[in-house]
This record gives C-alpha cells, structure tokens and sequence, in this order.
C-alpha cells in the first residue's frame, strides 16, 4: 500500500447527520487544514454512495445573492430534480419542504445553515420543494442536481404560506423575485405521489 492508498480512507470521511425530514440529510465532510488554507472533498461518488446518495447527478449550479435575498421554493413536477447543495462563500438558511403525499413528513419544512465555513451539505432527494434566504452580505451557493432544469414544468411554492410558517429568520423585508412572489400555497400545489 503506498501513501496516497493509505490516507485514502481519511479523506474519503463524510459524516451523515439526520433532519427531521424522510430521505433529507445534511452531510459534514472532513476537512484538511494547514498554514496554506483548507482542503476537502466536496463531491466523491464512492463515498456519497456510501453516504446513501447513489443517483447520477447530470447539471451542476452556480447562484450569487445578496443579504435578504430570499429564493424559492422551487421544485419540477415532472423531470424532478435531487439536489446537493452547499456554500462555497457566505451563508444562507437552507429550506426544503416535503412534497411527498405518501411521506409521513408531508408538508413539513426544515432549515438548515449551510456555509463557507462550516463546509455543510443538504441532500434532499426527489419529491421536495427548496428555497434559501441569505444571510451573509453574499453567498455563492453551489448545487448538484439529478435532473436537467426544465422551466416548463417548474413550479413555485409560497415561501410565506401561513399554513407552512416556515420561519425565515427574516432581517427586514426579504428580496424575492416576482416569479417566487408568485409562488402557490401547499392547499393549491401540485405535490407528488
């Protein structure tokens, strides 16, 4: 074994932590630090299959937002996506909201603070509606998702539906796009089975 097989299992070390959500999991990876910075595996199919995540990622995404810039919830009826997301700068308050009829967490949301420095992943697979709200003066996210994105079948959910009170830890009024200002109540949404 020479020494690159031999460090091979520490580098590939990723810790799974649960969420309240079936199927939604954040993930930790183990980070390399020195005088010169960080180093880390943000994407290794071995170790995400062994993690739980054994689907074909095919579209890779890059957003910047500003404070208060709040996105979603988004989600497509048809060619639904996975998404692995996390920060690259900055940080934001991660929701996603299960959509699953046949869940038993259907209807509920979780939030989780994803960002540069804590190196967090959310995985949520097929099924959920996924926004963001910024919290640093700007973030880059960074997402890997299963599906290609196909507006056509996009659709968007209330990121204030009263019946979700997803709590935004809002610093002020949120930006929101028109198109996310738009966004439908659960009652009204098209869900999955």
């Amino acid at each position: 074994m020479n020494a690159v097989q031999a460090l091979r299992p520490m580098m590939d070390a990723i810790t799974k932590l649960p969420t309240s959500l079936s199927g939604v999991f954040v993930l930790e990876p183990r980070v390399f630090r020195d005088g010169r910075g960080f180093f880390f595996e943000s994407y290794n199919q071995q170790t995400m299959a062994d993690a739980g995540i054994t689907e074909n990622f095919v579209q890779d995404n890059h957003s910047c937002s500003s404070r208060n810039v709040l996105r979603g919830l988004h989600y497509q009826v048809k060619r639904p996506q996975g998404k692995l997301v996390r920060v690259a700068e900055g940080e934001i308050l991660d929701v996603v909201v299960d959509l699953r009829r046949s869940s038993s967490t259907f209807g509920r949301w979780e939030g989780v603070r994803l960002s540069g420095e804590n190196k967090r992943m959310l995985w949520m697979p097929i099924g959920f509606a996924h926004g963001f709200r910024v919290l640093s003066e700007k973030a880059h996210v960074l997402y890997k998702a299963t599906d290609f994105y196909a507006p056509e079948y996009e659709r968007t959910l209330a990121w204030n539906d009263p019946e979700l009170k997803i709590e935004w830890e809002l610093d002020g009024e949120p930006i929101v796009s028109l198109k996310d200002q738009r966004g439908v109540a659960l009652s009204g949404a098209e869900t999955f089975e």
